[in-house]
């Protein structure tokens, strides 16, 4: 009788197992060789990639900056969009109007005249008359003044100055070019470390319009042009020469921001993972920016002397200067977290799959309900579940193009946009159906 092999608890043969261990060692050398392949592309590829991205998020708020640099200075419509509204504003109103009432009485010398009133009548022989008006005078040259201010104010707050006010910072567009390259001698330019603004003009149209309502004595107004400061700038040297260099990188900020970006997207060995980190990452960045202001805007208001500008004036201009920026970081903002959500919805998580399936559901059930009741897309919806990939990435396309050259799209034109985006690729799921099976040869 011939002798069985031996046989394990597992009923293997020794040379069963003898093959057994040598596979399982053979697996066992596989895995540490993918394991040690794995450890050596995350060696490079995962730090790189972080630094690109973090560099590319660091430089997103520099390139919003650089963005709205170069747009002011380039743009006179967006300069006089930035300005216009500082006419309208009450501090603006009243910095404006003390300042030319302020102008207009000095040169007026009021208190000279009433003194040259009152001797002149006491030369005629009316002592008495002429020392009621030398006794009235500090009411006389208060009431003068005070006509003077409300008609400067009215003025100031009417629809002429507004209209000035945007001719004449079109006009000045030039100027703020001169003033951030170091120059001026223009409607807008530098005094001691402020940037001030010419208020000729402005005078010009009080000094004839008193003159219309019959107070002669402003035609002894002579050609002036006074000045308000509108910003201080102690470092206003070391501002133009950085201003200068902003200026240079406008272009090249932004395309060197998005070029790390991706690099760093690409590098990463799990894209959408990055993808989703560098859209979060630049989020935050932006959010960094808005702090960033918010902190400007209190150094600025402190340095600020109520003498040279008052607080709330202040406060307006600031806010009128920085209004672009805010925009710009609200749109980056916005298409950051959009991509973000689009990256995540479209991965592989439980979450995103549930969230698709969800929808795709949703969209099936309100699809058959309509041809439970008569209601089909027929050959269409078979034709756009056909082609539905293309459909979508040409809705994607087209949305995108739709965003690049939109004029100055707002951080409510992006959310509006993914809004319409998430309709259209709904409705692309919801028309899609697929064609109808063809019945089996053998049913009657």
């Amino acid at each position: 009788m011939t002798e069985r092999p031996a046989t394990d608890k597992q009923g293997f043969g020794e040379d069963e197992r003898a093959e057994l261990e040598r596979l399982r060692a053979e697996t066992a050398e596989l895995r540490s060789q993918r394991a040690g392949g794995a450890r050596r592309r995350l060696s490079w590829r995962t730090p790189v990639s972080i630094v690109l991205i973090v560099l590319g998020c660091v430089l997103g708020p520099v390139a919003v900056l650089a963005v709205w640099a170069g747009n002011e200075v380039s743009d006179t419509g967006r300069w006089v969009a930035t300005v216009e509204p500082l006419i309208h504003d009450p501090a603006i109103q009243n910095v404006l109007t003390d300042r030319i009432t302020a102008e207009v009485t000095s040169q007026l010398d009021l208190t000279g005249t009433i003194n040259s009133a009152s001797a002149q009548l006491d030369d005629k022989g009316l002592p008495r008359l002429s020392s009621l008006v030398k006794t009235f005078g500090p009411q006389i040259t208060s009431a003068v003044t005070g006509f003077i201010h409300s008609t400067v104010h009215r003025i100031v707050s009417g629809p002429r100055v507004a209209k000035l006010w945007v001719q004449v910072n079109t006009v000045a567009h030039q100027a703020v070019v001169k003033v951030l390259s170091g120059e001026g001698n223009g409607a807008i330019s530098t005094q001691n470390g402020q940037i001030v603004l010419n208020l000729g003009p402005f005078v010009a149209v009080v000094k004839q319009d008193l003159i219309d309502h019959g107070f002669s004595l402003a035609s002894n107004i002579p050609p002036i042009s006074p000045t308000v400061a509108l910003f201080q700038a102690k470092d206003l040297g070391k501002a133009q020469a950085g201003y200068r260099l902003i200026r240079t990188l406008k272009i090249v900020l932004p395309i060197l921001m998005l070029a790390l970006l991706a690099a760093g997207v690409y590098v990463a060995r799990k894209r959408r993972r990055a993808l989703i980190g560098a859209a979060l990452g630049l989020a935050a960045s932006m959010l960094v920016l808005a702090i960033g202001l918010l902190i400007a805007r209190s150094i600025y208001l402190n340095s600020v002397p109520p003498s040279v500008l008052p607080g709330d004036a202040a406060a307006a201009a600031f806010d009128a200067m920085v209004y672009f920026i805010k925009i710009t970081l609200r749109v980056v903002l916005a298409v950051a977290l959009v991509v973000a959500i689009g990256a995540f919805i479209t991965g592989p998580s439980h979450t995103a799959i549930q969230t698709r399936s969800a929808l795709k559901s949703g969209t099936g059930w309100v699809r058959n309900f309509g041809e439970r009741r008569g209601v089909s897309t027929g050959p269409v919806g078979e034709w756009t579940y056909a082609h539905r990939r293309g459909l979508r990435i040409g809705a994607v396309a087209l949305f995108a193009l739709i965003f690049v050259f939109w004029g100055h799209p707002t951080g409510l034109v992006v959310i509006l946009l993914a809004v319409l985006l998430l309709v259209v690729l709904g409705l692309i799921e919801l028309i899609g159906r697929p064609a109808a099976e063809p019945e089996s040869a053998g049913q009657t």
